[in-house]
């Protein structure tokens, strides 16, 4: 995701004087004002943690990580264990799970499907604000009795996923997981919600081909790319093979097989 456009004016709020000094924080972590008059967005803490809420008369609900309840919980109990697709495109199997960079982790969705079926998970943001939401949500995971254990494999990175990669020090990832922000059709209230809400904050994925070329030097097993189902392929070097879903695709690159 690119940086954020300094055309959006954002602000920090309190919702409550309990959460003032929160609010400070964040706002000087982030290098944002405090409360302003003429804001489009404003970063909120409150007593369910940080949200993103755009402001305006039509303006969709406020968007939070959340891994204890609503979609993650439901995923996490009932959305098909290793037999998702997302599993079998990162390579899980009886005896394996690999170490997985998500390096466009997003609100953590994805990433959190794979450290709940043990996997061991890197996720990078580049978007501040979005890398906000994600802190936020991964300690307020980490308190819950059901959840700790997941979140404790899932490990945040800061900075420009390209140049992280490039830098990369230690151990390499033996899967990288890349999901770059294309235009999305798809007609969910919820996807449409976060999606106008990102849209003007980070916009499209112009350096995706960059993004790839980084994952195919770093990882050392494979390359997984979540694709809108009849999106081109990032340009650059040609997947081998997909896995195709109703909505989307997995674009695989592999370099030398998972094995137990």
């Amino acid at each position: 995701m690119i940086e954020q456009p300094a055309a959006c004016r954002i602000h920090v709020e309190a919702l409550g004087t309990a959460f003032q000094s929160q609010a400070e924080q964040w706002a000087e972590r982030l290098g944002l004002p405090l409360q302003v008059t003429d804001g489009e967005f404003a970063l909120q803490i409150g007593e369910q943690g940080l949200q993103l809420q755009q402001l305006g008369p039509d303006a969709p609900g406020p968007v939070r990580v959340d891994f204890v309840e609503g979609g993650a919980a439901h995923r996490r109990l009932f959305g098909g264990g290793t037999g998702q697709m997302i599993a079998k495109a990162v390579g899980i199997a009886q005896g394996v799970r690999p170490r997985v960079l998500d390096a466009t982790a997003g609100l953590g969705k994805d990433a959190f499907v794979l450290a709940s079926l043990g996997c061991e998970m890197s996720l990078i943001e580049r978007q501040p604000l979005i890398g906000a939401l994600l802190e936020d949500g991964l300690a307020r995971g980490a308190e819950d009795f059901d959840v700790a254990s997941i979140v404790a494999r899932m490990h945040l990175l800061k900075g420009n996923s390209i140049e992280v990669m490039r830098n990369w020090e230690g151990e390499p990832p033996q899967v990288i997981y890349l999901d770059p922000m294309f235009p999305h059709r798809e007609k969910t209230a919820l996807v449409k919600k976060e999606m106008r809400l990102f849209r003007p904050l980070v916009g499209d994925d112009p350096d995706a081909p960059a993004l790839l070329e980084a994952a195919l030097a770093l990882a050392s097993h494979r390359v997984v790319v979540k694709r809108p189902r009849k999106a081109p392929c990032i340009a650059g070097p040609k997947p081998s093979h997909a896995l195709d879903g109703k909505s989307s695709r997995y674009d695989i690159y592999p370099k030398k097989a998972l094995k137990p």
